[in-house]
């Protein structure tokens, strides 16, 4: 039987029956490790991914953007300052009224913006243990933020980026992924302006420091983000994506819920609400711990949690999780990745975890089916394998 599953995904999403559950497992950053290793299933050594996820009977996962799939180095370029220009995005942005000059050596990238009110200075890296690792997004060596005396300058570079519809680009995305699964309209890692400050422009450290010794700054900084943001999220919300992701990475220690309620969760509202009335579906990438976020998310009003990652890697067992949502939000993700480590979870023990994890999803509606944030490089390919099998024999 051939399956749609796009359609799955959305039926399921939308809470209506499907004739089989949706499955799929997050493989790039696998793929790309092994296939530079030469290390792929033997059956699969000069297959590419898509033929991979058919042999699974899976979908594909299209949420996480490839950060490495570039026209030019132009589209990282701004990674620092948590903006991307990626090809499959729905919009792109452009900064307007500053000199800004990108020097590369070897694997940094330098990154200056001169602006009237001051200059902003970044470094990022991309190294061969990132390339071995599958992952296809730099890291920041040296932030935006370095004292007060920049927040003048980052709130000028905010205030004046404009933003351009890249429909176009998205679309031919979604076409690229078809009926394997859903695209995901890619908007932003941070979840808010006040979100992108902390995990973006400053070291986490530094931003409570910030919070706690100049609040009326970083809040005011914030105020400059939000002319920015709201500027995207009106170009994204009529963009034709029928799935939007923004957001990612929150911890309940970092993020925690009276912070995700007060400076996250009143942005993903609106933009879930923009959203809503155009049709379409928001998703967030919620991979870390959420003990004590559950609710909020559900305050936030999205329709899809990305990456839900259960105990034994967090506090939360995936059964409490979906107990919690009652069929208010769809998981996808609920593997977590530990249990297709051998040297984590021996066999026994991962036999009995399937056993345990297929007996409580109940009639497995709201959920699609994946690993938890993602297929780990030396994950053992046989257990794919059986856990398709058991989604094959799974009644919905």
């Amino acid at each position: 039987m051939t399956v749609n599953h796009k359609q799955n995904m959305l039926s399921v999403i939308a809470g209506q029956p499907t004739d089989c559950m949706p499955w799929a497992p997050r493989l790039d950053l696998w793929y790309k490790a092994n296939k530079l290793a030469g290390t792929l299933p033997d059956e699969y050594q000069d297959a590419p991914l898509t033929e991979i996820v058919d042999g699974l009977s899976a979908g594909m996962h299209a949420i996480i953007p490839d950060f490495k799939d570039l026209r030019t180095q132009e589209d990282e370029t701004d990674r620092a300052l948590g903006v991307y220009n990626l090809w499959s995005m729905p919009y792109r942005t452009v900064f307007e009224n500053i000199d800004r000059t990108v020097r590369i050596e070897g694997d940094n990238t330098f990154v200056d913006y001169d602006t009237p009110v001051g200059k902003i200075s970044t470094v990022t890296v991309y190294d061969e243990s990132m390339r071995k690792a599958g992952t296809t997004i730099t890291h920041v060596k040296k932030q935006a933020f370095v004292d007060a005396s920049d927040y003048e300058a980052l709130g000028f570079i905010f205030e004046n980026a404009r933003v351009e519809p890249n429909y176009e680009g998205y679309a031919k995305f979604a076409d690229s992924i078809g009926d394997r699964g859903l695209a995901a309209a890619f908007v932003s890692l941070s979840g808010s302006p006040m979100h992108l400050i902390q995990r973006e422009l400053m070291p986490v450290e530094t931003f409570f420091y910030e919070m706690h010794d100049r609040s009326n700054q970083l809040y005011a900084l914030a105020e400059k983000i939000s002319v920015y943001w709201n500027r995207v999220l009106e170009v994204v919300a009529d963009c034709p994506a029928e799935l939007v992701l923004c957001g990612a990475n929150y911890d309940a220690s970092v993020t925690y819920p009276p912070f995700f309620h007060e400076h996250i969760e009143p942005w993903l509202c609106k933009f879930a609400d923009m959203l809503h009335a155009r049709g379409k579906y928001i998703t967030t990438h919620t991979d870390g711990e959420n003990t004590g976020l559950l609710q909020h998310y559900i305050d936030s009003h999205i329709d899809v949690a990305d990456s839900v990652c259960p105990a034994p890697m967090t506090q939360l067992t995936f059964k409490e999780t979906r107990d919690f949502f009652d069929g208010r939000i769809t998981i996808m993700g609920g593997i977590p990745s530990v249990a297709l480590l051998p040297l984590s979870m021996p066999d026994r023990e991962f036999d009995a975890f399937l056993d345990k994890f297929f007996k409580e999803l109940g009639s497995g509606d709201h959920l699609i089916l994946g690993i938890s944030d993602t297929t780990p490089p030396n994950a053992d390919f046989g257990r794919l394998q059986k856990i398709s099998k058991r989604v094959q024999e799974f009644e919905v």
